[in-house]
């Protein structure tokens, strides 16, 4: 068992860590872990958060092994997990409004029907408006998706007056969970192409940095 060499600077810590990549350009996350333990004694989660730091930085690139090439499989990726989780809830939502109708389980339509009318149809706007994470901050998409749900929604109901549907809870209903799905799936679209956009110029990055190299 190899024994720490004493506490290093964060500095010396990510010095390691750079010289370590420079050697080998093509280790896992958890291969150069593994290493900078086993050589260098530190704790794992020392290794990890340093990494994680760097990254944040952009003085180191992280890359996935084998990325999503088209959108069927960014859509099967855990990037998408987002999508599925919204498309659940709006089914889930749909299923507790026309079949449960009487305690105990009519409390999981609330909780579902407050989340469905009050935040989601704002969030996949927003979603399909900002697609990167970085156009905003968390906080802002939360506030904006609850502000434009309540500016969605009395919308949806308008033009539904002007229908020969009307304003009823059928109506209603479907037509929050096509506008919602509708943007989910814009949003996902558009995340794609930014995640290609960035996966090409990433490509470019490391196919140039190479070349210098030789």
């Amino acid at each position: 068992m190899t024994k720490r060499r004493g506490k290093k600077s964060p500095t010396d810590l990510e010095k390691l860590i750079l010289e370590a990549t420079r050697r080998s350009d093509k280790l896992t996350v958890s291969e150069l872990v593994d290493q900078l333990v086993k050589e260098h004694g530190l704790r794992p989660e020392e290794a990890a958060k340093t990494l994680y730091v760097l990254w944040k930085k952009e003085a180191l690139s992280l890359s996935e092994p084998n990325p999503p090439r088209n959108v069927l499989s960014y859509a099967l990726s855990l990037r998408s997990l987002w999508f599925w989780a919204t498309s659940t809830t709006v089914l889930a939502t749909v299923f507790t409004i026309f079949l449960i109708g009487n305690p105990p389980l009519i409390y999981i339509r609330y909780v579902l029907g407050s989340i469905y009318v009050l935040y989601l149809p704002g969030s996949m706007l927003i979603e399909a408006l900002y697609p990167r994470g970085e156009d905003l901050e968390p906080l802002e998409r939360m506030a904006l998706s609850i502000g434009l749900s309540l500016a969605v929604v009395p919308l949806i109901g308008l033009i539904l007056n002007y229908t020969p549907w009307g304003i009823r809870l059928t109506p209603t209903t479907l037509s929050l969970a096509i506008f919602t799905e509708a943007m989910a799936i814009l949003a996902l679209a558009r995340k794609y192409i930014y995640f290609r956009l960035s996966l090409k110029a990433s490509e470019e990055t490391a196919s140039q940095v190479k070349g210098k190299s030789k």
